[in-house]
């Protein structure tokens, strides 16, 4: 029987492991409601195969977004430290800081990112500057998986995270992009993992993360593997408590062409059998992909819609992202009924 292990040293760096796609990451999303500016940072050092992926997403309150994405070369998994950004962990479970220096490319078309090259070709580029401080609001959720007696589990190679946690924070600071710069005071979720990693190893996910204020928010999340079968988790944040969430359905509404995901609605249960009525409205959306060529010679393309979503709960308004994992098969994605 598998249990969870957390203790404050995994909010540092964890082995290099021999594992070709051995992936360490870290992830911070904010929007701040007044300034109605957001984004989300990650850092994925990949140290067996020389590189980090590095991305900077931002959604400008005129509808714009701001985005970079790199990989930046690495010889070792030593700091969260490459193509401009880098995160420092203060105190951990406690405080965190994001900072990013480098260039962001601006599109008046978010969903142009569908094409990177010719969005990257097309549009201009200008500099940005992120500084941003993150407190934690809520205990810890999750962690990595061990046995009864405190080995771990054996990993395949073929998985998406051995490690996984998550947590709502508070972000505050300023974001600049170009002339234009914001004082940042909002809320977030942000995670950490670590273990090899393949973004084709899900079939389809779908990732909610919410914040209503320091004292609610929740994270819903939908895993579905090809054969069919899902885990459906979450947790809902109350009052500075988690209480997790044991069940859910998402149906989503689609955009006539692309797509995208562009209004949801959830039920989630708790633990406790309380039952959630989510509703979401996604602001803005840039699509990202991930192609990979097997050894067998197939070319595999997977599709992550990242969409800044205004959610209700309880009659309450909060922010946050809907993340949809697809892999892309003809074309579509594979979830476009879940």
């Amino acid at each position: 029987m598998a249990r969870y292990r957390l203790e404050p040293q995994d909010e540092h760096m964890h082995p290099l492991e021999e594992a070709t796609n051995f992936n360490e990451s870290m992830y911070f999303n904010v929007y701040d409601p007044t300034e109605r500016i957001g984004g989300f940072f990650r850092l994925g050092n990949r140290a067996n195969e020389g590189y980090a992926e590095m991305t900077t997403c931002l959604y400008l309150p005129d509808g714009r977004a701001a985005f970079m994405f790199a990989r930046p070369p690495i010889a070792d998994n030593d700091a969260f430290d490459a193509g401009g950004m880098r995160f420092d962990v203060v105190t951990p479970f406690e405080e965190l800081r994001v900072a990013y220096d480098g260039k962001v490319v601006l599109l008046d078309d978010p969903l142009a990112m569908a094409d990177p090259k010719q969005a990257f070709t097309e549009n201009p580029w200008v500099d940005c500057h992120v500084e941003l401080t993150y407190r934690g609001v809520s205990p810890m959720f999750g962690g990595e998986p061990v046995n009864d007696d405190g080995t771990p589990i054996e990993e395949t190679g073929e998985g998406f995270a051995r490690g996984h946690y998550e947590q709502h924070v508070a972000g505050s600071g300023v974001i600049r992009v170009g002339d234009d710069e914001w004082p940042v005071d909002g809320f977030g979720l942000r995670d950490h993992s670590w273990g090899p990693r393949f973004w084709q190893s899900p079939w389809w996910y779908r990732w909610l993360t919410a914040n209503f204020g320091d004292d609610l928010g929740f994270m819903v999340s939908i895993v579905a593997s090809r054969d069919g079968s899902a885990r459906i988790g979450g947790m809902l944040l109350r009052d500075g408590r988690y209480e997790p969430i044991v069940d859910a359905t998402i149906d989503t509404d689609w955009t006539d062409e692309g797509d995208y995901h562009e209004r949801i609605r959830a039920v989630a249960r708790t633990a406790s059998g309380e039952e959630l009525e989510i509703g979401g409205a996604v602001l803005n959306l840039v699509p990202l992909r991930n192609r990979r060529t097997t050894p067998d010679g197939d070319q595999l393309m997977t599709r992550i819609s990242e969409g800044m979503t205004e959610w209700t709960l309880d009659g309450r308004t909060g922010y946050g992202l809907s993340e949809y994992l697809d892999q892309i098969i003809d074309g579509r994605p594979v979830g476009l009924t879940g």
